[in-house]
């Protein structure tokens, strides 16, 4: 039985030293990055912690679990990996296609908002802030700046670190495989939210690859979570 086991182990041993770092890496600190999301940068973790209060909770999630998503992978590049945040998508790229493709992605999107906010769910899910952010604008501007950064880490973790960091070993198959933790991570948003970010993150990890950027995604994203904030808000207040 020992001996048995001990066979295991070195044909296991064997295989790990096949492995690819950099790929590992990626894998490993992106779960970690995942955890600590889950975890002390949830709302959750400001309701046990700091207070009941829901606008404070999602300011701390946003702001924490951006730094999280961003820093993480910027001190593994440039430490670890020893490379620039150019090759991970930190840069403008094709700005003619990423430009183009934000804005035919925007218009789309803008209109299925439009469509799908007059719903009971969808009234209820947004702002996410509260109803704090009803009737106040300019704490409504700061909530919209915490999600930029948010959504900074966001976009940098998902079409950045992950897809071009994977690219090298996977080449497409990391636009599929960026997109499942992108997907289950929408769990709790409303079903057709949730169901459209499984094409979401197809579609933007192709642009970003195409783009040579993750910057596109992250403005784009933005602007489609400012339009959901602000329509949620003008419909509540003027019953439109």
């Amino acid at each position: 039985m020992i001996s048995y086991f001990k066979n295991e182990f070195r044909a296991l041993i064997k295989e790990t030293k096949n492995l690819d770092f950099k790929t590992v890496y990626i894998f490993i600190s992106v779960a970690i990055i995942v955890f600590l999301s889950l975890t002390v940068a949830s709302p959750s973790f400001y309701y046990d912690h700091f207070g009941k209060n829901r606008l404070e909770s999602r300011i701390y999630w946003f702001l924490l679990d951006g730094s999280f998503m961003f820093l993480i992978p910027v001190i593994s590049i440039k430490l670890v990996f020893k490379k620039k945040l150019s090759d991970f998508g930190f840069t403008l790229g094709d700005k003619k296609f990423g430009i183009i493709t934000s804005a035919v992605f925007f218009s789309f999107m803008f209109i299925i908002v439009m469509v799908v906010s007059s719903s009971v769910e969808f009234k209820i899910a947004y702002p996410q802030g509260g109803e704090a952010l009803r009737n106040n604008y300019q704490l409504l501007f700061f909530y919209e700046l915490c999600i930029l950064v948010y959504m900074l880490g966001w976009e940098f973790l998902w079409r950045g670190y992950m897809l071009f960091g994977l690219k090298e070993k996977l080449g497409f198959y990391t636009i599929f495989i960026q997109m499942i933790p992108f997907f289950i991570l929408h769990k709790g948003k409303p079903e057709i939210e949730l169901f459209a970010s499984i094409l979401a993150g197809i579609i933007l990890g192709i642009q970003a690859l195409r783009s040579r950027s993750f910057i596109y995604s992250w403005i784009l994203h933005w602007l489609v979570m400012v339009s959901i904030d602000v329509i949620s808000v003008l419909r509540y207040n003027y019953n439109f």
